[in-house]
C-alpha cells in the first residue's frame, strides 16, 4: 500500500482522526461501494460534525441517561474480576469453568496508546493460545484491516478461553425480556460481535493458530426483565460473518480512491465543505439513513440530481449503469438510443413502459365497464293549459 496517511491527515483538516469501532464498520460493510464514507472513515473524519456544518445533522447515538445506564451495567457484570460474568457463565449457561485468570488491557503501565495495548493483546493471546493459560480478557485491542487501512476495535470482553477455544462477549444495555429481545438491537449486536470475531481469527492467524480456534457462537449479556440482574445467551454469528467477509472485500482499497481525488481536498469547515464533500461520490441509498451520518446530505444530493439510488439499492442494482431516473425514463420512452452497453437494460425498461400502459389502460376500461350508468334526465314538466293561455 502507497504511503497515505498524509493526505489522510489533510482531509481531517488538522483535527484529530475518529475510530473505527464495530458499528461503523458494520454500517459500512452494508454499502461498499460508497467511496465518500470510505475515505471519511478511513480518514478518521468526524461525519456527524461535517453534516452538523452542512446543515444536515443526523440524529444518532444514544442519550447520556442510556449511556450511563449501559456504563454502569458494564461495571456490575465485570466487578471484581468479572465475578458476576463468571457465575452467569457457569450457572446461566452451565459451562465447567474451573479456574479463572483475569486480564484487563485498557492500559499498559498507564499508557493508553492503541500500538502499545495491541501489542500487549497480541503477547497475551499468544501465550494463551499456546499454554492455555488466561480465561477473561477485559478492554483488548484489536485490529482489522479495512480498505487498505488498519482499524482499531475493543470489544467489551474478549474471549473468554474455554475448552481450547476463544468466544467474544459482547455486553450491552438493552432489556431481554421473557427471554425475548428487540429484534433489530439483537440484530446490530450480532453485527458488531461478527466483526470482533474476525479481527479476532485475524490475530489468531498471524500468530500462526487455526482461526477456528475463535468460535462462531459469542455470548451476548444483557439485563433481564429491566433489572440490573444480567442474563446471557450464545448468539450464532455465521451468518453476519459471511456477508462481513463478503463485502470487506469488495471494498475499494483507500490508497485507490485517493489517487483519483485532488491533491488539495479537505473537509476542514469553511465555505468549500459542501463542494469538497460531493467531489468524493457517494452511492446512496434508502437505507444510508438508518447506519450513516451523512445520510441526509446524501439524500439532497440524490433528489436533487435524480439519482436512481435514491429509489432503492434494489432499483439502482436493477437499473444497472444507469445513475440518473431522467436517463432511466429517456430510455424506457424510447427517447434516447442507448449504448451498447445498456442495449439489454433499454430494451427492458421498454418492455416495462409497454406493460406499464397496458395494465393502466386495461384498468381504465374496466373501470369503465363497471361504473354504474348515469342516470336518466328527468322529462321536463307539463305547462298546465290554463297557465299556457
Amino acid at each position: 500500500m502507497t504511503e497515505t496517511a498524509p493526505d489522510l491527515d489533510r482531509l481531517r483538516g488538522g483535527a484529530a482522526p475518529r475510530n473505527h469501532d464495530a458499528r461503523t464498520i458494520a454500517a459500512l460493510t452494508a454499502n461498499p461501494g460508497c467511496a465518500r464514507r470510505g475515505v471519511m472513515d478511513a480518514a478518521g473524519v468526524d461525519k456527524d460534525a461535517v453534516a452538523r456544518a452542512l446543515g444536515f445533522p443526523a440524529p444518532f447515538g444514544q442519550s447520556q441517561f442510556a449511556i450511563t445506564r449501559g456504563n454502569v451495567f458494564e461495571q456490575q457484570v465485570k466487578a471484581d474480576g468479572c465475578a458476576e460474568l463468571l457465575t452467569l457463565l457457569r450457572e446461566g449457561l452451565g459451562l465447567d469453568v474451573p479456574e479463572v485468570a483475569y486480564d484487563d488491557l485498557e492500559t499498559v503501565a498507564g499508557n493508553e496508546g492503541r500500538e502499545l495495548r495491541h501489542i500487549r493483546t497480541r503477547r497475551l493471546l499468544a501465550r494463551a493460545l499456546e499454554t492455555g493459560e488466561g480465561t477473561l480478557f477485559d478492554h483488548p485491542l484489536l485490529r482489522l484491516d479495512i480498505g487498505g487501512r488498519p482499524a482499531y476495535l475493543e470489544p467489551d470482553v474478549i474471549a473468554f478461553q474455554f475448552a481450547g477455544r476463544f468466544h467474544v462477549i459482547e455486553i450491552k444495555s438493552f432489556a431481554v425480556v421473557d427471554g425475548q429481545a428487540e429484534p433489530e438491537q439483537v440484530a446490530a449486536a450480532a453485527r458488531q460481535s461478527a466483526v470482533y470475531v474476525l479481527a479476532l481469527r485475524d490475530l489468531v492467524a498471524e500468530l500462526g493458530h487455526d482461526p477456528e480456534r475463535v468460535s462462531h457462537e459469542v455470548f451476548l449479556v444483557c439485563p433481564e426483565n429491566f433489572s440490573n440482574r444480567p442474563a446471557a445467551t450464545p448468539v450464532d454469528v455465521r451468518p453476519q460473518l459471511a456477508v462481513l467477509r463478503r463485502q470487506l472485500a469488495r471494498l475499494t482499497r483507500i490508497d485507490d480512491i485517493l489517487a483519483e481525488l485532488p491533491a488539495d481536498l479537505t473537509f476542514a469547515p469553511g465555505e468549500r465543505l459542501a463542494e469538497a464533500v460531493r467531489t468524493v461520490e457517494a452511492r446512496y441509498a434508502p437505507e444510508c439513513m438508518a447506519g450513516c451520518e451523512m445520510a441526509f446530505f446524501c439524500r439532497d444530493e440524490a433528489r436533487a440530481c435524480g439519482a436512481t439510488g435514491a429509489l432503492g439499492r434494489s432499483v439502482r442494482d436493477d437499473l444497472g449503469g444507469l445513475d440518473t431516473i431522467g436517463t432511466a425514463l429517456a430510455l424506457a420512452d424510447g427517447d434516447l438510443d442507448p449504448a451498447a452497453d445498456l442495449a439489454e437494460t433499454a430494451a427492458q425498461l421498454r418492455l416495462a413502459s409497454l406493460l406499464r400502459a397496458e395494465a393502466l389502460e386495461n384498468a381504465e376500461a374496466r373501470r369503465a365497464a363497471e361504473a354504474p350508468p348515469a342516470p336518466a334526465a328527468a322529462p321536463a314538466a307539463a305547462i298546465p293549459e290554463s297557465r299556457a293561455s
